[in-house]
């Protein structure tokens, strides 16, 4: 009776009634979304990330759901609605796992984003329809081998050629790239200014190798991207977006995403952890009726509710666009961290459980170490809030 109560109040995790606060397209949004998790992620990710394969059949059910640019307007592939119902997605992919979460991000957030915001009509009409339905699987490339979190310091280059340019260099860390059809790239041009161009993956000089022997993200594909003279068509490259502002922009849409996401990493934990302390027995009575289990637990679920009000708060802003680079780096780093807090808490409660993938709170656990130090790393991150709030530049 008492394991059966509270199953059900906790069926949804919503302590503070955040629902409330959702409209009736968000529900579905998240309904359709959570279905589709249960359905074709939960009873085979185990298995591909035990492999370290990427399920890369699954591109077109992303697409089939509208995990492609929710946010974006339908005529360029988007799913048209707004920014809450684009966290709400990226959380229920989380749920099912962060590297499922990582394959729709980079395609809808770092790369249709950057086309529609700022390419060419022609080049919007060419790309987005098709990366919206899955047809093109696009990746990103800022992130080189010695520039990480200092994308300026990049020399990846650019030559005008008179009726083309010429692109060499490498990028490094980059989700989907030995899958992609496309690529936004960032480079310098000869003035040292970063612009940014798509890049097919049938331009000759151009070549994705995978990068292995990950225990992070294991079920997500990653490589390098390798430019050798690349001959890249004057009307690929973004005509009017220069400097650094490109691609921060794009990464501030992945960055909110990703404060979206960890929570539902964090719900699949702790869903995990109160279900299994209602069930193993110790000393006569369930592990949830000693004192130190519901201490972990009762923590959890208030660390949740904080990211939610955050999350939720956060996304309120973005739909009047309003939401800043800064609030958005708090809200990532925040709700990242808490996340990985709550996973390793709730390895703890399965005991030696929690290292096998019976369970999915070790595979959680390991996943949040890359997303703690991707799209900015926790540190990073803090840094921005820092010269946010005190207006010093610690970087310099």
């Amino acid at each position: 009776m008492h394991k059966k109560v509270a199953q059900d109040k906790y069926q949804h995790h919503d302590y503070y009634g955040i629902d409330a606060l959702l409209t009736e397209d968000h529900l579905l949004a998240r309904s359709a979304v959570r279905e589709w998790v249960k359905k074709e992620v939960s009873p085979i990710i185990e298995d591909y990330s035990n492999r370290a394969a990427c399920p890369t059949h699954l591109f077109k059910g992303l697409a089939d759901i509208g995990a492609f640019g929710p946010s974006l307007p339908m005529e360029y592939g988007g799913g048209g609605m707004d920014e809450i119902a684009y966290g709400i997605i990226m959380q229920e992919l989380e749920r099912g796992d962060s590297g499922i979460r990582s394959m729709a991000s980079v395609q809808g957030s770092l790369v249709m984003y950057p086309i529609y915001r700022y390419a060419s009509e022609e080049q919007k009409q060419k790309y987005l329809p098709k990366l919206g339905s899955g047809e093109y699987i696009g990746c990103f490339g800022l992130t080189e081998p010695d520039h990480g979190s200092n994308p300026s310091g990049m020399i990846t280059n650019i030559k005008d050629m008179g009726d083309h340019y010429l692109l060499n260099g490498s990028k490094m860390w980059i989700t989907n790239s030995p899958l992609a059809d496309i690529a936004v790239v960032w480079a310098k041009d000869e003035e040292g200014v970063i612009r940014g161009m798509v890049v097919e993956k049938d331009m000759p000089g151009f070549s994705a190798p995978e990068i292995h022997g990950k225990w992070s993200l294991r079920a997500s594909i990653t490589g390098e991207l390798v430019f050798e003279d690349v001959k890249v068509p004057k009307e690929n490259v973004f005509p009017d977006i220069k400097g650094l502002k490109g691609p921060l922009s794009c990464l501030s849409k992945a960055r909110y995403g990703i404060a979206w996401g960890a929570i539902g990493a964090a719900l699949d934990c702790y869903d995990s952890a109160l279900r299994y302390s209602q069930e193993r027995e110790q000393f006569g009575k369930p592990i949830g009726a000693f004192q130190l289990t519901q201490k972990k637990l009762a923590e959890m679920i208030t660390e949740i509710t904080k990211a939610q009000l955050l999350a939720w708060r956060l996304g309120s802003l973005a739909n009047d666009s309003k939401a800043t680079p800064a609030q958005i780096s708090m809200a990532k780093r925040n709700n990242v961290d808490m996340a990985l807090n709550i996973a390793r808490e709730a390895r703890q409660i399965h005991g030696g459980m929690g290292i096998t993938n019976e369970y999915p709170v070790m595979r959680h656990m390991m996943n949040l170490e890359t997303v703690l130090t991707y799209e900015g790393t926790h540190d990073i991150h803090l840094l921005i809030t820092g010269m946010d709030v005190t207006g010093f530049n610690a970087f310099k």
